[in-house]
């Protein structure tokens, strides 16, 4: 399963990056207002600074609604880096961008995505990746992980080659029930990943070894 990060934050992209397991970086525009990066030449040069820090996709989301705007600016947008994969809503003008991107060999990543069918849209018009929102889910008492599940069933029926990339992790738990299941990729906080790192029992243990190493030179 590829490890992406959901951050607009380049301080902890580059501390998932050095920890060696890091394939590729998810933003938003609300990921990007976060750190305060407004307007359409800042969020602009801070793609490019993403993609000089890590080596694989970062998904970078167009703001139209309407087929000719998302077409304009995922292609400038894909213009600034092989890396850039273009992030289009789950909406029928959306379905059509995702075609004409495909056809253009244009990355892809179909987000908002909470149902099958929407999912099967956004395969059968060649999206790269589909983002189901398992943690949005979650908050409505909605299984996120069982429509992760539903997705790969109905990939594996047709060797779609969509990728399916769990967004909206929220935890640790999150990240290994989508291993579990299939998921391709995931994307979510840095304390999610760094949280697969904890256990209890590796603290005790380090801690006596420590200690026994300790003794042996007093």
């Amino acid at each position: 399963m590829k490890f992406f990060i959901d951050t607009a934050n380049l301080d902890q992209i580059k501390e998932a990056q050095d920890l060696g397991i890091l394939d590729g970086v998810t933003t938003n525009p609300s990921l990007m207002a976060k750190e305060g990066i407004t307007g359409d030449q800042s969020i602009i040069d801070h793609y490019k600074k993403i993609c000089e820090i890590v080596d694989g996709d970062v998904s970078a989301e167009v703001i139209s609604t309407d087929f000719e705007g998302m077409v304009k600016e995922g292609e400038a947008l894909a213009a600034l880096n092989d890396q850039i994969v273009v992030k289009v809503p789950m909406i029928k003008e959306g379905i059509k961008a995702i075609k004409y991107f495909s056809d253009k060999g244009i990355k892809t990543n179909c987000t908002l995505v909470f149902s099958v069918g929407q999912a099967i849209l956004a395969a059968k018009a060649g999206a790269t990746y589909v983002s189901p929102f398992i943690g949005r889910l979650d908050d409505i008492s909605t299984d996120g992980l069982n429509l992760i599940e539903e997705i790969r069933l109905v990939y594996d029926n047709y060797m779609f080659e969509t990728e399916i990339l769990a967004a909206s992790v929220r935890h640790t738990m999150h990240i290994v029930d989508c291993a579990k299941l299939g998921a391709d990729v995931m994307t979510g906080p840095l304390s999610s990943i760094e949280g697969l790192l904890k256990h209890p029992l590796t603290d005790i243990g380090l801690e006596k070894f420590l200690a026994d190493h300790n003794k042996s030179k007093s």
